[in-house]
């Protein structure tokens, strides 16, 4: 029986322990989430601020909100996540503290009974009555040791009683603590959603002046098409040329394409570091308005990144400058290959590489401009001729 209540004692330690691993990953895990949600939604109301002056990036504005509105509900969510956490935590501490508590009656229970016996004998005359009274040697033997072990007895208990009251303290203490920072995230979570609907009220405002003006923003939406369209032809044209020269190289046996750097542009796949850390503003492929939801926008052969002023572009693989040029609505653009491999960085200035530059992987290509009331770098990647999915691409 004994035996049997150790075991099940061991393996409840055990649980508890590795909750408690369990546990501070979740909560580091989730820390570095909020932070990044966080810090997207501190890079959207920056934009948000610098745009408010201007009646042209009403779309922009509306995206750049309702990204923040997503971010907000992730935020809202990880707190929900939090607030579990904790309520496990406070729950498994609760069953230790009520464990202690029986336990420490059991062992009080069994001191006081000690106590009583040794008050009993505290004659020593009683003692060897009791020992003489013994109907053989062995049976004296055996009460002497009773006597003699009694009060190292009466102190391990004592001292086992006194640990376990100590542990009980420490625990309910964990306990207070768990409580108070339970309450704290529950707080954050009730902002978050306060902020929630003030940036959902902000949407539905922004929904209102664009259904009221679309005329005027038909027009701009236009005028991006067409920006779009002649940044897709002259993409193409660039890397059509491109592999059209390489290929001329090749019959000739002149520095034919680096298929090394090719293989191991492949091989990482869903590995690539982002150029830029912020939220994700436009996505690869075909598109409809916000608002006008049969209204299909321009195709994106890429993907669009909200920054902060004057942030870094970085390289995410290493690779040659293949082109550099300049695109209305896109201003400098940077053009590095990889093999039959290519990326596009758009919408930057102060450019630090050239064409013909051997690039490393986080090399710095130049800084993020602002255009239109846009700070958002403009990111592709193409397999030979083909535009690729750059999400399916970088880690």
């Amino acid at each position: 029986m004994m035996r049997r209540i150790l075991e099940i004692s061991l393996l409840f330690i055990a649980f508890l322990s590795f909750g408690g691993k369990a546990y501070a990953q979740d909560v580091s895990a989730q820390e570095a989430k909020k932070a990044k949600l966080e810090r997207e939604i501190a890079i959207i109301d920056r934009q948000l601020a610098e745009n408010a002056s201007q009646s042209s990036t009403m779309l922009s504005d509306l995206n750049l909100i309702r990204r923040k509105i997503s971010n907000r509900k992730a935020l809202v969510a990880e707190a929900d996540k939090q607030v579990r956490l904790y309520n496990d935590s406070i729950y498994l501490t609760n069953r230790e503290i009520n464990r202690l508590k029986v336990r420490i009656d059991t062992l009080t229970s069994h001191y006081s009974r000690l106590v009583r016996s040794a008050y009993k004998n505290r004659d020593a005359r009683v003692w060897y009555m009791y020992m003489f009274a013994s109907q053989n040697l062995g049976q004296a033997f055996r009460r002497f040791g009773y006597f003699r072990t009694l009060s190292s007895q009466m102190k391990s208990e004592a001292r086992k009683i006194k640990d376990m009251q100590d542990e009980l303290g420490r625990k309910k203490e964990r306990l207070s603590q768990l409580k108070k920072e339970a309450e704290v995230i529950k707080n954050a979570r009730q902002k978050e959603v306060d902020e929630l609907r003030k940036d959902e009220a902000k949407s539905d405002s922004v929904v209102k002046r664009l259904q009221k003006d679309k005329k005027k923003y038909q027009n701009q939406l236009a005028a991006k098409k067409k920006e779009v369209n002649a940044l897709n032809r002259e993409i193409a044209r660039i890397i059509a040329q491109t592999i059209k020269t390489d290929d001329q190289k090749k019959d000739q046996k002149k520095s034919p394409v680096d298929m090394k750097l090719d293989g191991e542009f492949a091989n990482n796949k869903g590995k690539l570091p982002w150029p830029a850390e912020g939220p994700l503003m436009g996505r690869f492929g075909k598109q409809y308005h916000a608002v006008y939801k049969n209204i299909e926008l321009p195709q994106n052969n890429g993907i669009d990144i909200a920054l902060g002023k004057g942030e870094q572009v970085k390289a995410v693989f290493d690779g040659v400058v293949s082109k550099v040029f300049v695109m209305p609505g896109y201003n400098q653009c940077v053009l590095v290959q990889h093999g039959n491999y290519f990326t596009l960085y758009c919408k930057m200035k102060g450019l630090s590489v050239k064409a013909g530059d051997k690039v490393t992987l986080g090399q710095v290509l130049g800084t993020i401009d602002t255009i239109n009331g846009q700070t958002q770098l403009h990111f592709e990647v193409w397999k030979g001729s083909a535009p690729q999915n750059p999400e399916q691409w970088l880690r």
